[in-house]
């Protein structure tokens, strides 16, 4: 449905892309992710008509974007990142506008009605958009997307500003179009690419980094793992044991306890699975290891690894069998990731509209 080669877009000596190609069929939801100023919004631009490219090719149901970007446009439907809606206009006179102004041939008031129950506005149809909620706001934008019935929805943030309860729904909503539409999500909020998309691709300083399926991704994160561990012996010998090794990049005390087992977070070197060395070399000691849980890698793990694997290592190293504490472990690059999604939102929230007492 959707294929994109060699693209290349310059901003005079800046290249925001850089040779991306890529191609997403029928009926898929693909997140598209990366940092900020990563490419991800200029390439959605690009596929959707509304920037031209410098180099390469983007073509939608065979279409060149370039050559035929009426056509396009047609097989389109896109929200960006702030809905483009006319506030002084009723919901019925912005979607009947849009209607007109698609050109669409559809019989409207039934068109009109069967999207208005599908993003649930049917109950604000006749409000002016001024008086709207964030939420239904986001709602009637996703229904403009929507009018003509186009193959491709492009969602450019879509929940940015919302609440947890409005953030779900439109979650849902995706869901929903998924399966009967093609949807690209551009995003930074992993939480829900995780929740509603089949294939993630990543995107840093223009260039596709990572294109996987969801449950796939963490193939791409160079086999960092992470473990559990809990282990009999004293706690202070053991942590040093540990810190000792060449195979493990990280090494960290946890509070919990189980009797005379201390609990431990180990995270092995890349492409190393040290599990049957560390039970060797534990029973030599006479420290039994009573636990050993693979905890994996979290979305925003891999997100970090991929996007800096060419820089310097955010992980924790060591140094005289000690694990160093003025780096950050997994878990905190985490917390700190979690933190800067609050940030934006909150800062996102402070545009929003007054609450009127209505939703």
């Amino acid at each position: 449905m959707i294929k994109i080669e060699h693209l290349v877009k310059n901003y005079g000596a800046n290249c925001a892309v850089d040779d991306v190609s890529f191609e997403i069929a029928k009926g898929e939801i693909v997140g598209f992710l990366g940092p900020n100023g990563a490419g991800k919004s200029t390439t959605m631009n690009i596929l959707t008509g509304y920037l031209s490219s410098t180099a390469g090719r983007v073509s939608v149901d065979g279409i060149n974007v370039l050559d035929e970007p009426l056509e396009v446009k047609r097989r389109i439907g896109y929200l960006p990142e702030q809905p483009p809606l006319y506030l002084d206009m009723t919901v019925e006179e912005y979607l009947i506008f849009v209607y007109n102004l698609k050109g669409c041939t559809l019989n409207r008031t039934k068109h009109l009605e069967e999207i208005c129950d599908v993003v649930k506005i049917k109950d604000v149809y006749k409000r002016v958009i001024r008086n709207l909620s964030k939420g239904y706001r986001q709602r009637v934008g996703i229904a403009q997307a929507l009018i003509g019935n186009p193959p491709v929805i492009v969602f450019d943030e879509p929940t940015v500003g919302l609440d947890p309860k409005q953030i779900i729904e439109i979650r849902n909503l995706i869901r929903t179009l998924g399966k009967d539409h093609t949807v690209i999500l551009s995003t930074h909020i992993l939480q829900e690419v995780q929740a509603v998309c089949d294939r993630i691709i990543i995107i840093n300083k223009g260039k596709i980094v990572a294109d996987e399926l969801t449950e796939n991704i963490n193939r791409v994160a160079d086999g960092n793992r992470r473990f559990r561990a809990r282990i009999c012996g004293p706690q202070r010998e053991v942590l040093n044991m540990l810190g000792d090794r060449s195979d493990i990049s990280f090494v960290e005390a946890l509070p919990q306890r189980d009797g005379d087992a201390y609990t431990y977070m180990i995270e092995s070197a890349p492409n190393v699975d040290m599990r049957k060395s560390l039970f060797y070399t534990l029973a030599q000691k006479g420290w039994p290891l009573v636990g050993l849980e693979a905890l994996g890698m979290s979305l925003e793990d891999i997100f970090i690894s991929i996007v800096d694997k060419t820089g310097e290592s955010a992980r924790v190293g060591k140094k005289g069998g000690k694990a160093h504490r003025g780096s950050k472990s997994a878990t905190d690059l985490e917390k700190d990731l979690a933190q800067s999604i609050i940030d934006a939102t909150a800062e996102a929230q402070k545009s929003i509209a007054p609450y009127d007492g209505e939703d």
